[in-house]
């Protein structure tokens, strides 16, 4: 362990919402804290609201009174700067301003000793930048905590191209015998968590844009098909329409307008109209006294199959063969071809590939499921031209299952399968460029975001090709660049399958 040792002082500045939430989880670490704000006033308010934050959780059994009392009096609110030369760990909470960001710490520079870290809690700005200027940037690091700070475990520990590794090491140390849970990322765009997340909101809007559902509908199946705790309409109404999108922006301007993070069009006419979520009254869906929330499309009741074969392996939903048999479904299997449903009306009921309806004869495409057994509702996509009997079969199939049925257009990939193949090849492509581990992005993701799977446990169980072959299909049905799987997720399946190739005598590889 190289953390900062608890006789350490630990200094924050900038004394807002989050500079309070980190100097709590410093103190209550048992580090003496020094607060700092450059408003006339702001370290002594401050430094009062968390005094006022930690009388609560003695007053709701959360902490001792004595320790709180302890704790309380080792934090200090300074003036100026120079009272922060105690320090051996600084952490910044201020403005989102590179230039503002820089002179705090080329002046820090100059009163803090040669030991002290110096750490940026920055959420969108690229750490490297914001330590060119500093006579000795190995010391500096960001430690982007998430908001609530006391109540959030994550930490994203992001190392710039001149941070020490010894500095990274120290930083990720101190985070964690605070009780959190750090994660090691290098300086690129939104880190881990706000790079690897776009695809959440991104696919979510296209199919919107698409024509795909509405807004309530995507939300139901992302959280009980996808098991997701928030839907992106709902989540990004919370966050704030304007917050969300600039971060989305951000991203995608850093990453040279890569068309794997495009900004979207229906979010930037929604920020334009004002209609920035629930601070405004109005986002994606209406707040307020007497606001009427849309309900998701659910489908009527259609009568069940009798029976049905299986042809091939249905891989991720091979549990629908089993709970079709609990259900009472007489099923029949055939291991070769496929994968799909054959149902009674000679129409087939085809797992999300990321082809469309239009495309065969009688199909209609039934999305991915986290869990099939515990999935509440299943979404289903036809085109016009699907038999209505199809249609029906496939609806009373689910239905019998016990599961909520959304009917929605043909869009290639659907919305759970798009969105959870996005995820993994953008955390594919992280990790083959050194970004972070598969590891960390999990964590990151399932504690940052609160997501059920990270992405890697999503590849792992959906298996090694699964979604290099649903973007390889969606990039031939919307080509220009969004949906071609990254050459990372293409060497996962490869060295997945690399020991089922034969050599030839001449050297080459034949399958």
């Amino acid at each position: 362990m190289t953390g900062i040792e608890r006789s350490g002082t630990v200094a924050v500045v900038g004394a807002g919402t989050m500079g309070q939430g980190i100097a709590q989880v410093a103190l209550l670490a048992g580090h003496s804290v020094l607060l700092y704000d450059a408003r006339e006033g702001g370290a002594d308010l401050g430094a009062a609201a968390v005094g006022d934050r930690v009388a609560r959780l003695v007053a709701k059994g959360r902490l001792d009174a004595a320790e709180a009392e302890a704790a309380t009096a080792r934090l200090t609110a300074v003036r100026q700067l120079s009272d922060l030369a105690p320090a051996a760990l600084v952490i910044e909470a201020i403005v989102e301003d590179v230039r503002i960001k820089q002179e705090l710490f080329a002046a820090l520079e100059g009163v803090v000793s040669p030991d002290c870290v110096l750490a940026t809690n920055t959420s969108s700005l690229s750490v490297t930048e914001l330590g060119a200027l500093l006579k000795h940037p190995g010391r500096f690091v960001g430690l982007h905590f998430f908001n609530p700070a006391p109540l959030l475990p994550l930490v994203e520990v992001v190392s710039g191209a001149a941070t020490d590794p010894e500095a990274a090491r120290t930083a990720y140390d101190t985070v964690a015998s605070w009780g959190k849970t750090p994660v090691r990322c290098a300086d690129t765009p939104g880190f881990i968590v706000n790079r690897i997340a776009r695809p959440f909101y991104a696919e979510a809007f296209a199919v919107y844009e698409e024509q795909g559902a509405d807004p309530a509908t995507i939300d139901a199946v992302l959280r009980e098909s996808g098991g997701f705790k928030m839907g992106p309409f709902e989540l990004t109404d919370l966050i704030g329409q304007d917050v969300n999108e600039a971060v989305t922006r951000s991203v995608w301007e850093s990453f040279f307008h890569s068309p794997k993070f495009l900004p979207s069009l229906a979010q930037r006419r929604l920020v334009q109209s004002g209609r920035l979520g629930r601070k405004a009254g109005r986002g994606w869906y209406p707040y307020g006294d007497g606001a009427q929330v849309p309900e998701p499309h659910t489908a009527g009741p259609e009568e069940a199959p009798a029976e049905v074969t299986v042809v091939g392996d249905l891989g991720p939903a091979a549990d629908l063969v089993e709970l079709m048999e609990e259900a009472g479904i007489a099923v029949t299997t055939a291991p070769t071809g496929g994968p799909y449903i054959q149902l009674p009306g000679e129409g087939q009921l085809v797992p999300a590939d990321g082809k469309t309806s239009v495309e065969f004869t009688d199909v209609v495409y039934f999305d991915l499921a986290l869990d099939y057994r515990g999935a509440t509702r299943i979404a289903l996509s036809a085109s016009e031209d699907t038999d209505p009997q199809t249609l029906a079969e496939a609806v009373g199939l689910f239905q019998k299952l016990g599961k909520k049925v959304s009917i929605i257009g043909d869009v290639p990939g659907m919305i759970v399968a798009r969105t959870v193949a996005m995820l993994i090849d953008l955390a594919a492509d992280a990790v083959a460029k050194g970004t972070a581990t598969f590891e960390d992005i999990d964590t990151a993701m399932r504690l940052g975001v609160n997501y059920p799977l990270g992405p890697g446990a999503w590849h792992d169980r959906l298996g090694q090709d699964w979604a290099y072959d649903l973007l390889h299909h969606l990039d031939e049905r919307c080509p220009g660049g969004r949906y071609a799987p990254s050459l990372a997720l293409f060497r996962l399946g490869y060295a997945a399958g690399a020991d089922e190739t034969e050599t030839t005598d001449d050297g080459e590889s034949g399958a």
